[in-house]
């Protein structure tokens, strides 16, 4: 494969994986807050750099496809440890071995599976069996995939099934399972922390993440509604290609009215925007009553922007200042509040503030 192959396909992955991220960070977000108190950077980079690497397992090792009229069926290995053959073969010739195809082949089979069995490990809190069953799972497929043409979109393999690779492959996985042994234990797996349900300070990174939550929520929720109603239109009209401009625009638009209505329901019910409940953080106090000020902070909003950038040609000019006043605002308040807070007069807080718990952090009855 050509570097410039190589690179674009490094490039889609990672696109896919900020997508999948995207969709993804408020799950996320709330279940780190609910197991763990809070979300620590280093840990999101953590899961984004997994999302990424999954998206580049698949795109390296089965992009790209190649075209039906053209392709070549290729061959099988099913005898274990004909590596073992290759590698006493580049040892007895002159020259670097590390130059040997051959080599360099079962190397990078081994580095390609090491970042999961890390992540097995660090994201999954497993440990070497798992990390090497996983492995050899995860290979497996892959090979199959390869080996049925795609499961059956190609009439035969055009990629060598290699049983070889399977046992690379985990022991990469294995490999990288027993680096991970360096990362402190306290950042490993899936445990719930035993101070999760104590309040934490209300920071403007917090309120920031709060907003993140709400925006890439939004646009996710919206994107995959319209993609649903788009696939369906078409279907419904036997529309083939490229669908007609209108059908866009009406799927778009649905999409968006639907997250729409699952912001303005969620605020109104529970108070919080989506965002705010990922982080565990709620708006109290003001003069403002209940039913008026969540209302108000809904408008200061992602659903506040989104009904000014509808508006027509010149009106949608407000939805950049509505932008601009949250950004000034973000900064100018206590914690980040924003526009939701000067809206409802309103002020921050841990939204587990007041929760009593004993002395391992389980929550307990008030007394």
């Amino acid at each position: 494969m050509r570097v410039r192959d190589q690179l674009s396909l490094g490039i889609l992955a990672v696109l896919i994986g900020v997508v999948a991220g995207s969709a993804l960070l408020v799950p996320f977000v709330a279940i780190s807050y609910r197991r763990r108190g809070g979300l620590r950077f280093s840990r999101l980079v953590l899961w984004t750099a997994a999302l990424v690497y999954f998206w580049a397992i698949w795109t390296y090792t089965l992009l790209p496809l190649p075209d039906p009229g053209s392709i070549r069926c290729a061959g099988v290995n099913l005898n274990p440890f004909e590596l073992v053959t290759d590698v006493r073969a580049a040892l007895a010739r002159p020259g670097p071995w590390i130059a040997d195809a051959g080599v360099l082949q079962l190397l990078l089979n081994v580095l390609l599976f090491v970042p999961l069995g890390f992540f097995v490990r660090v994201l999954g809190g497993r440990g070497i069996l798992i990390a090497g069953l996983v492995g050899l799972g995860f290979s497996a497929f892959i090979e199959t995939t390869q080996l049925t043409g795609v499961w059956g979109l190609y009439p035969c393999a055009y990629r060598v099934f290699d049983v070889d690779d399977m046992i690379t492959n985990t022991s990469g996985a294995i490999l990288g399972s027993a680096i991970a042994l360096a990362v402190p234990a306290r950042l490993r797996g899936t445990k719930r922390a035993a101070d999760a349900d104590l309040p934490r300070p209300v920071t403007r990174g917090r309120r920031a993440l709060a907003m993140l939550c709400d925006a890439a929520g939004f646009w996710s929720l919206a994107v995959a509604v319209a993609l649903a109603v788009q696939l369906g239109l078409q279907f419904l009209a036997g529309v083939t290609g490229n669908a007609p401009l209108a059908q866009t625009d009406a799927a778009g638009i649905v999409g968006t009215l639907f997250a729409v209505v699952v912001w303005v329901g969620v605020g109104l019910i529970t108070g919080r925007s989506v965002g705010d409940l990922a982080v565990m953080l709620r708006y109290t106090g003001g003069r403002v009553p209940v039913w008026l000020a969540r209302p108000l902070r809904i408008a200061g909003g992602i659903v506040g922007y989104t009904a000014l950038d509808a508006l027509p040609d010149p009106w949608s000019a407000l939805g950049g200042i509505f932008l601009l006043a949250v950004f000034v605002l973000f900064f100018a308040t206590k914690a980040g509040r924003g526009l939701p807070g000067v809206l409802s007069g309103q002020v921050l807080e841990d939204s587990r503030s007041g929760v009593v718990t004993d002395g391992r952090g389980t929550p307990a009855p008030r007394p």
